[in-house]
């Protein structure tokens, strides 16, 4: 599964992670821990349609979570200054620095440094990387017209369902952060911290009767490439009301007769893809 991860990730010149709305920690975390990843090889952007609420600022790189999904244009916006007052916008380029000049009309003062807005609009996407989530009402993005020929990726705990076709990373897991970690090989301590806090917060501490040794196996991974620790983090690791998927347990026990447990179907392992129906 992460040689056709790595395969697709290697055809793609921009991509866009996903996250859904009201995410939990897990799939933050995940999205981050992917994000850090992808953007030393990739232009890469991470978005989300709900705001970032302060249980998920020990994350590595939450500020980068953008709720615009614009990379393509650059605009400067002046709030609270009246168009009118403008008599015209010119640029000129000096000493190799473009400087863009507003001129008011006679008489008027010219806008204030805090008018000044910078922002991004338009959006240019080879795939889009949808991070949890199980339908497409959890990703309200996806009705966006830049959307809508972009290629679509899950990556997840159950698979999702959607009205488009898209390709499947999904697996049983104790979290999204594990399968993430399982989709990369290049762990920095920022990238291991995000994942670690992730896999504390799926995998409730660990204190779940599915947790295996392939969990901690991952842990300690993460931990010798620097991750900081903080099984503190379940605390608020899921949105009010909302009852996580119980993690999956890998089955490491032998048969009756002492001959070791079949091997899964080698589609077990292998991205999956789904093609979208129409919901009338």
């Amino acid at each position: 599964m992460k040689d056709s991860f790595d395969n697709l990730i290697e055809s793609k010149n921009s991509i866009l992670i996903l996250l859904p709305k009201d995410p939990y920690f897990d799939q933050v975390a995940a999205g981050l821990g992917l994000y850090l990843y992808l953007k030393e090889k990739k232009d890469t952007i991470i978005n989300c349609p709900s705001p970032m609420t302060v249980q998920f600022n020990r994350l590595v790189g939450v500020n980068k979570v953008t709720q615009e999904m614009g990379n393509k244009n650059l605009v400067f916006s002046l709030k609270e200054y009246d168009p009118k007052k403008i008599e015209r916008v010119t640029y000129d380029v000096v000493d190799n620095q473009m400087k863009l000049i507003v001129i008011p009309k006679p008489g008027e003062k010219p806008p204030a440094e805090s008018d000044v807005q910078v922002s991004y609009a338009g959006l240019s996407a080879d795939l889009a990387i949808l991070i949890g989530g199980a339908h497409d009402g959890h990703f309200p993005q996806l009705n966006k017209e830049e959307l809508k020929n972009v290629e679509l990726v899950h990556i997840g705990i159950n698979d999702i369902k959607l009205t488009r076709e898209v390709m499947s990373f999904s697996q049983k897991a104790t979290s999204v952060s594990e399968i993430v970690a399982s989709l990369i090989d290049d762990y920095s301590q920022d990238i291991a911290t995000n994942l670690l806090l992730g896999l504390y917060a799926g995998s409730r501490n660990f204190a779940d009767d599915n947790v295996t040794s392939e969990t901690f196996a991952l842990a300690s991974r993460l931990m010798q490439a620097g991750a900081k620790a903080n099984p503190t983090v379940s605390a608020k690791a899921y949105p009010t009301g909302a009852i996580p998927m119980r993690p999956y347990q890998e089955s490491k026990v032998e048969n009756p007769e002492g001959e070791k447990a079949e091997e899964p179907p080698r589609e077990w392992t292998q991205p999956k893809i789904y093609k979208g129906t129409d919901i009338s």
